[in-house]
């Protein structure tokens, strides 16, 4: 053990022994020693009851960088984006325009030209979250065709990738008024693309938000294996006016679809 940590736990020791000997004393001590002890008591009340607040705060929330996250069966890939996992550098963009980057693997697309748009990286605190953060878009008057969110997924996400393998999406959500989202897989393979289109049941969503995910077949493409190179994926939101969507967490995970 480390002098100074050794010293240190001396030293906590004889506090801890300090105060236990103050209690026992307390019934016949002198009014004057027990003002002074309980002004001593209540400036160490307040500030371990702060270290407590700060410490069961940091604690209850999910570790940042956390990749944790249930897999199905024979999962040989999964990922969870760095938005939903460690801090960014600029938390939040208001007036959010076409093409506008949130970190190193989003961008935002629309051609709403009010660009009444804002987007904030949260902390999430919740007990059910499993993700260190989340994104919140906030979208008031939108008149474009479309809005969407394109997530690049790592070059890992090729690797081994075969046309027997299913593309898993997760995603934990909240709106403040229904609205329909679709997913769209990208990959790209030599001078070609194949997209693979799922809409999110967000039906089946109770009222405070929950967690929905959906299933990519690749069985259903022309994918040259050969000739893979990248893959990234389109949420795409219909009618986003007057909303807030709170996407808890996003993540995806390949395995190999059984046999029949």
């Amino acid at each position: 053990m480390a002098r100074g940590s050794w010293m240190q736990g001396a030293f906590d020791r004889a506090v801890l022994r300090r105060w236990t000997a103050a209690v026992r004393a307390a019934p016949q001590a002198e009014l004057s020693v027990l003002r002074r002890d309980l002004a001593r008591a209540e400036a160490l009340r307040l500030r371990l009851g702060e270290l407590m607040a700060i410490a069961g705060d940091r604690l209850a929330q999910p570790r940042i960088g956390s990749q944790a996250f249930p897999r199905p069966p024979g999962t040989d890939w999964a990922w969870r984006p760095r938005l939903w996992r460690g801090p960014l550098a600029r938390k939040g963009e208001a007036g959010v325009l076409n093409r506008t980057p949130i970190g190193e693997e989003a961008t935002v697309f629309h051609d709403c030209p009010l660009g009444e748009i804002t987007l904030r990286q949260i902390r999430n605190s919740r007990t059910d979250d499993l993700a260190p953060f989340g994104l919140r878009i906030d979208v008031f008057r939108f008149d474009g065709s479309y809005f969407a969110l394109a997530i690049d997924l790592p070059p890992s996400a090729c690797e081994g990738l075969k046309r027997r393998h299913l593309v898993r999406l997760d995603i934990r959500l909240e709106m403040e008024r229904p609205i329909e989202i679709f997913a769209r897989l990208n990959i790209r393979h030599g001078p070609n693309a194949e997209q693979l289109v799922r809409e999110l049941p967000l039906h089946q969503l109770p009222p405070q938000g929950g967690e929905v995910w959906v299933e990519f077949d690749l069985a259903y493409t022309k994918l040259n294996e050969k000739r893979l190179e990248k893959m990234w994926l389109d949420l795409i939101f219909e009618g986003p006016r007057m909303n807030q969507i709170t996407l808890r967490d996003i993540t995806f995970a390949r395995y190999p679809r059984a046999e029949l």
